[in-house]
């Protein structure tokens, strides 16, 4: 409503109703007798007093209200919570309803659709009002009573408010500011450890709700499932969140609330934030890095030795816990319980776990902090990880290994050592089997004996055979061995997964020495001229597989031949039976019997 000049004189309507009686008194002549004019003159006054106490009476049930002094404000509603509370020179918002005292209305904003929008004490609204709304709170509701003289007096106003009429308003008090406010800030939750804080030109990730300083809800990343990403104080966004965001963690919750001038002004937004209104947003941060950000590594703890350190090309297994910078989980190794096996420093994995991987000891575990641009970027993975976040790894190393990766062997030798083993030769040892990170697999010794094995018979794995190649009786050895010398890509089964470097501690305790390569029976002795005959005992010139293996075992028992190590003895003579007869009709012939050396292909044992 516009304000019109109130009159500056004051007049009094009410009546002195005893002033009257008494002037009316003063004003008769004296009666002869004075006691009996007295008495007379005492009845007649008793009786108008009487009578002027009902026309009063009588005047106060259906005359119009007695005029006010001054405005009375009647509080109907008062908010538990007032932080701040109606000064001259503020900017409020209101809503109202203006009425005469017999309840009929005027004028209401309400019936306008907007809030009645003006500053307080500079003249912009009748007296009464710019005096009333001083003091309230928002959300406070109040029923203001205000008088012609600080309304608009004598002249009223049009055809709206008659003279000298006393004016109700129902005011309900939505949004107070002040030109000279700026962004205020309360935190009410900051995490106990804050690493880094945003700063201009930071891009964040946040949730928030958007409320008019009244409480009224216009916008919520909540309900969208959404965060709000951007960057921060370069006018991507409005100039109070711009401001209201710097200085804030990760995980920290803070309420910002801000004048329209650092808001939407004085057009809102054309929908749901009106003209003119103070902005409130509840604020938690959950991400923010820097386009010029490289990952961060945090070595939680090292192993006692460290022998060697990953490097580019290593193939490595390892365990890992994957969360977003919040704490927000989104994938990890162990729930799969298998290790995460890959090459590192070629692109298998992302580019922030490709450089975090480096310069890692089998037995670390450090904390790896990957910003978007060197992992999943914009997009996200569209599941579990939203875009333009920030990735942080706990990750745990396992083993690791290179494809050029020889058997390293650690070498405890007795003092005495004479013969040494190699390829042929029938070994006896003990072993304890582990994975790089010690995780127990096998044991010779739960089996109460030695394990036996012919070198280069393939009875073991590639790297076994090596580290017990050149090895003396009593000798201790400590082999790792790379998956490609051990069980490989697959592993076996529960005990040894794929890709594993193995650990064995081995101790030597027999070696018989074997043959040369390809035989698997020599002599010890000259071979007689008469082999064929000495084998054919029934002189059928015929050699059956009976006669032979008779033959064979009684030169091994008394000392003139030897078998291979380590094989069975029947099915190597049931071999060298099935070489010798070529034609396979289950007979030798003298034609067919051959020694080794008369043999074009080595592979006869005789």
């Amino acid at each position: 409503m516009q304000r019109r000049r109130r009159n500056p004189t004051r007049q009094s309507r009410s009546t002195d109703f005893v002033g009257a009686a008494a002037q009316e008194h003063s004003g008769r002549e004296d009666s002869p007798s004075l006691t009996e004019s007295r008495g007379k003159m005492i009845q007649r006054i008793t009786g108008r007093m009487i009578f002027m106490a009902f026309l009063v009476s009588f005047v106060a049930c259906n005359a119009p209200p007695v005029p006010l002094d001054d405005i009375v404000v009647e509080k109907t509603f008062t908010p538990e919570k007032c932080d701040r509370a109606v000064q001259q020179g503020d900017f409020v918002r209101y809503h109202y309803n203006g009425m005469f005292p017999d309840g009929k209305k005027f004028d209401s904003s309400y019936d306008r659709g907007t809030t009645y929008n003006v500053f307080v004490g500079r003249g912009q609204l009748i007296a009464g009002m710019d005096k009333a709304l001083v003091g309230m709170c928002v959300n406070e509701r109040s029923l203001v009573k205000i008088p012609p003289e600080l309304a608009y007096g004598k002249n009223g106003y049009g055809d709206i408010i008659p003279p000298d009429s006393i004016l109700h308003f129902d005011v309900l008090m939505l949004d107070i500011w002040n030109p000279e406010d700026k962004v205020q800030i309360q935190t009410y939750y900051k995490p106990e450890k804050c690493g880094r804080a945003v700063e201009v030109s930071d891009y964040v990730r946040y949730h928030y709700n958007g409320t008019l300083l009244d409480g009224t809800l216009f916008d919520s990343s909540h309900t969208r499932m959404r965060t709000y990403d951007t960057y921060v104080g370069i006018g991507w966004l409005i100039a109070g969140m711009d401001q209201g965001l710097l200085g804030m963690c990760v995980g920290e919750k803070r309420i910002i609330t801000m004048p329209p001038s650092l808001g939407y002004g004085e057009h809102g937004d054309g929908s749901d934030i009106p003209a003119q209104a103070s902005l409130v947003f509840d604020v938690v941060l959950l991400d923010l890095h820097n386009p010029k950000d490289e990952i961060t590594v945090e070595v939680q703890s090292l192993p006692d030795s460290c022998p060697r350190k990953s490097k580019e090309g290593d193939f490595m297994r390892y365990h890992y816990n994957g969360t977003l910078l919040d704490g927000t989980f989104f994938d990890s190794s162990y729930s799969r319980n298998r290790t995460y096996d890959t090459y590192i420093g070629k692109g298998y994995v992302i580019a922030g776990m490709d450089q975090g991987l480096l310069g890692v000891c089998v037995g670390e575990r450090r904390r790896i902090t990957i910003p978007p641009h060197l992992a999943y970027g914009e997009e996200g993975t569209g599941t579990k990880i939203p875009g333009s976040a920030v990735l942080v790894f706990e990750v745990l190393i396992i083993d690791f290994h290179n494809p050029s990766d020889t058997v390293q062997i650690t070498k405890e030798k007795p003092e005495q050592c004479g013969y040494t083993t190699k390829r042929g030769d029938f070994v006896k040892y003990h072993y304890n089997a582990s994975l790089l990170d010690g995780t127990y697999i096998d044991s010779s010794h739960r089996y109460g004996k030695t394990y036996d094995v012919v070198l280069g018979a393939g009875q073991v794995i590639p790297g076994m055979e090596q580290g017990l190649m050149e090895m003396c009786v009593g000798e201790k050895r400590k082999l790792v061995v790379p998956p490609h010398l051990g069980y490989g890509e697959r592993g076996v089964g529960k005990d040894v997964p794929g890709s594993a470097v193995l650990v064995f501690d081995i101790e030597l305790f027999g070696v018989e020495e074997g043959l040369p390569e390809g035989y698997m029976f020599v002599w010890n002795e000259d071979v007689s001229p008469d082999l064929f005959k000495e084998m054919d005992r029934n002189k059928d010139l015929e050699v059956d597989p009976t006669e032979f293996s008779d033959y064979i075992q009684q030169q091994v028992n008394e000392g003139r031949g030897r078998l291979a190590p380590g094989f069975d003895p029947h099915r190597i003579i049931d071999s060298m039976y099935h070489n010798q007869d070529r034609n396979k009709d289950g007979k030798i012939t003298e034609e067919e019997f051959k020694l080794k050396a008369e043999e074009a292909v080595a592979h006869d044992e005789l």
